[in-house]
């Protein structure tokens, strides 16, 4: 995220802060200060000049969320099949016009919604359950997965690599680590959702292996953000709070190894265990 991008991710507004009074006494009436609010808009997705979706975001990487969000959906098949991205602002919010290939096409009028994105939900406007899950093969056996020590690893770095986070309390994170766990790319957001498809529209505009290296979230595990991870054929997907059942299961179907609860000491493993290196030693911390 560039310091512009920064900046527009965040406004100050003038608070008042209410204190607890002591036991007996009159309390204190609250004292103004500033406060530093993430900032959350609209955006507009078109394809081909037929709308398709409205998100709610952070107006940050709207052009990896425009990559990220495609592929992840369905509706392209990798980078190439978006030919241009052009952002339009208003006091509105955005509009990415993304302009894709006429093969696609079909893709978009099976996905197609009209839906308001939450914050929250990803799956808003879909029409029926038979939309919910998409049909995805299972990804191969990985020749080789991270140890305990590059999830740990990737888990430290990932404290100070959320700036907006810092700032304001308000946004998720996700991150992609390399299998020794450096992270080399993260993409926040108020939206879970869309921090992931942001981060892998990253990986995709940039031609980056999916199967080098590890997603790490900020948040639960749903599965959709499983479902996401394995339409970009990702097999290790590790967050930092608990999992849902239907999560595990597409996670254990599609041959993702699914991490959760994964904080300073210890993460749990839901699906896949035997993908996580195990041969070399894992070094151990002082308490």
């Amino acid at each position: 995220m560039s310091k512009a991008d920064f900046h527009d991710a965040s406004a100050v507004a003038t608070v008042w802060r209410q204190a607890r009074a002591t036991p007996g006494q009159t309390g204190p009436a609250p004292a103004a200060d500033s406060d530093s609010l993430a900032c959350e808009q609209a955006v507009a997705l078109e394809y081909n000049g037929i709308s398709h979706a409205a998100l709610l975001c952070s107006p940050t990487d709207l052009e990896d969320l425009a990559y990220g969000f495609s592929l992840t959906e369905g509706i392209i098949r990798d980078a190439g099949d978006i030919r241009a991205v052009d952002l339009l602002e208003d006091e509105r919010g955005s509009l990415l016009q993304i302009d894709i290939a006429s093969a696609c096409l079909h893709q978009l009028k099976a996905r197609r919604r009209q839906l308001a994105g939450r914050t929250g939900c990803g799956l808003c406007g879909l029409e029926s359950l038979d939309e919910v899950r998409r049909e995805l093969p299972a990804l191969p056996v990985p020749e080789q997965g991270p140890n305990a020590d590059a999830v740990f690893r990737a888990l430290d770095a990932l404290r100070d690599s959320q700036p907006l986070h810092r700032l304001t309390g308000a946004t998720h994170a996700a991150a992609w680590c390399t299998l020794d766990g450096d992270i080399l790319a993260v993409r926040e957001d108020v939206g879970r959702h869309n921090a992931l498809d942001k981060l892998l529209g990253h990986l995709l505009r940039q031609g980056m292996d999916p199967r080098q290296g590890m997603v790490l979230i900020s948040s639960r595990a749903s599965f959709e953000m499983v479902q996401k991870a394995a339409a970009m054929g990702i097999t290790f997907v590790v967050a930092v709070s608990a999992p849902t059942r239907y999560a595990v299961q597409i996670a254990d179907e599609l041959g993702v190894m699914l991490a959760a609860f994964a904080r300073d000491r210890a993460f749990t493993l839901y699906s896949h265990p035997h993908y996580l290196n195990t041969s070399e030693p894992v070094s151990t911390t002082t308490p």
